[in-house]
Formats: C-alpha cells, structure tokens, sequence
C-alpha cells in the first residue's frame, strides 16, 4: 500500500516523536501495551518499531480497522497486534495474545468521547489493567477550569459545537475518577502544541 491508500494524520505525525520521549522511560519494564483508539493506526506502528520490547495491541471501533491494518501490512513489525474491537459502551475484549495488559495507552480521545464514556473508559482500565501497570493519557486539559492557550479555548468551542458532549476536559475531575478507580498519577509532562501527558500507574 503506499501513503495514499492508507489513512494520515498531520497531527500523529507532529507529535509522536515527543511521546515516544515519554513513553520509552514509561514503558521500559512494561511488556503488553493496548492502545485504545488506534485511529489510523500510525502511533501504534511508530511506537511499536521503536520499542521493540514491548507487544502492541491496536484497538478501535470496526470503522477504523482497515486503516490501521493497512499501516501495519505495510510495517510487517512482529510486535504489533491487528486491532480488536473496543467500544467502551462494552465489555473489553480480550487481546489477541491472551497476555495480561501491564501498560495502556491512548491519545486524544478524553476530548472527543462523552464524558460518560470517559468514566467507562476508567472503569474499564480499573477491570484490565494489572496491578502496577501504567497508564498514559495524551491530550489537551484544562487546569482549575482554564484552558492552557487561546488556541485550546477554542478548539473547546469547536468540538462542542460539532459535539455538546464532547470537550477539554478538567484535570482535575480526570484525578477524581483515576483515584476512584486505584489510579495514581505519577506525571504530567507538559508537551508541544498545548497537549499534555499524564502517566498513572494502577496502585490497587
């Protein structure tokens, strides 16, 4: 397949190469990652091609699984998983491997999905994830309910008028629903373009 055929994203492309910075000491002991919300699947071959000690599970709604299929075809990387099908309106599936998930991560998604699909989403890590593993979170976040820019402010605007459940969420309502599902957070790494990187770690 070639760049064409395959699905891309301007945005993927600009910011992997910082969150690889990040995940590489995050996910240095870990073995068995589930990205939730592959989408073009482009993270997810990147990532996998520069950690090769880690197994990548892709995941995402049916809609998205051809594309990200085709990036993996076209990788032919062995430790990167064709996706299973995730909707957080369901029970997780089991990954393709049968392998407990000692590591998760996913990347814009907080702000697109409702916020009662939010809660579900940790309410499934709390089911999944296994005791000491981690988690990480890549996105925009408000802080004590200001926006980071006036560029985030108004990609909040944006999003809700094609979405009212959607949005920039508050970091701080993200730290209530982590603990109350035996989440700690361990960092937020500030990043380029206004995002955000949050590493927890399952602590019960």
């Amino acid at each position: 397949m070639t760049m064409t055929n395959k699905p891309y994203s301007q945005a993927s492309e600009n910011n992997k190469i910082p969150i690889l910075a990040i995940l590489e000491n995050v996910f240095s002991d870990n073995k068995h990652i589930l990205e939730i919300g592959s989408g073009t699947g482009q993270h997810a071959v990147f990532f996998a091609q520069h950690l090769p000690h880690l197994l990548w599970q892709t995941s995402d709604l049916l809609s998205n699984h051809q594309g990200i299929n085709m990036w993996l075809d076209e990788s032919t990387l062995t430790n990167v998983q064709p996706p299973i099908l995730l909707d957080l309106n369901e029970t997780w599936p089991t990954p393709t491997n049968h392998l407990p998930i000692d590591g998760v991560y996913t990347a814009n998604t907080l702000h697109i999905i409702s916020w009662a699909l939010v809660v579900k989403l940790f309410e499934g890590l709390s089911q999944n994830l296994s005791l000491g593993g981690k988690a990480c979170f890549y996105g925009p976040f408000k802080y004590e309910d200001a926006f980071t820019s006036d560029s985030n402010a108004e990609f909040d605007l944006w999003l809700k008028d094609r979405d009212s459940n959607s949005g920039i969420r508050d970091i701080e309502d993200i730290l209530l629903l982590a603990d109350s599902v035996g989440l700690e957070l361990i960092e937020d790494h500030k990043m380029p373009a206004n995002n955000q990187l949050l590493h927890f770690e399952k602590v019960q």
